[in-house]
């Protein structure tokens, strides 16, 4: 009698503690019509690709991506690295408050000749997969400026 005593203790315990940290995981505000309202940062870039169109032989040039914070948390930039050494990241490493937004400045180094399309992964503390931005267009040499070379 005593083990079946102890038994059921032990199991109204541990169902307790269980029920407990699901309220603690799944903690939400409820709005005024009593909807379950997701609490958190969250990232929303305002393009994921940037054409830079027709740029000139070693002349750097800018694209420039929106990070605005939709939730209702701080939301940061956790890594963001480029695909190559030729395009440079500027971002701030501040937390993006609630409705706020940040830039994230990407320069291409047009040493190459043609096309190119270059990635940079970035990840938040929103989500734990990488988005992946995105710079194409085409470097295209002037040839007097080759000719006088």
């Amino acid at each position: 009698m005593k083990k079946i005593t102890t038994l059921l203790t032990v199991f109204m315990m541990l169902t307790a503690i269980t029920l407990t940290a699901q309220e603690a995981e799944t903690a939400k505000l409820l709005s005024a019509s009593g909807k379950v309202i997701k609490t958190g940062p969250k990232a929303q870039w305002d393009k994921k690709v940037y054409d830079m169109g027709e740029i000139q032989y070693r002349v750097p040039k800018e694209a420039e991506f929106t990070l605005t914070n939709t939730g209702n948390e701080p939301l940061f930039i956790t890594y963001a690295k480029a695909s190559c050494g030729c395009t440079n990241l500027k971002y701030s490493k501040d937390p993006i408050l609630p409705g706020k937004s940040t830039t994230m400045s990407v320069t291409y180094n047009a040493s190459g000749n043609g096309s190119f399309r270059k990635t940079i992964s970035v990840q938040t503390n929103a989500d734990e997969s990488r988005t992946v931005l995105q710079i194409k267009g085409k470097v295209i040499r002037n040839e007097e400026v080759d000719q006088k070379k």
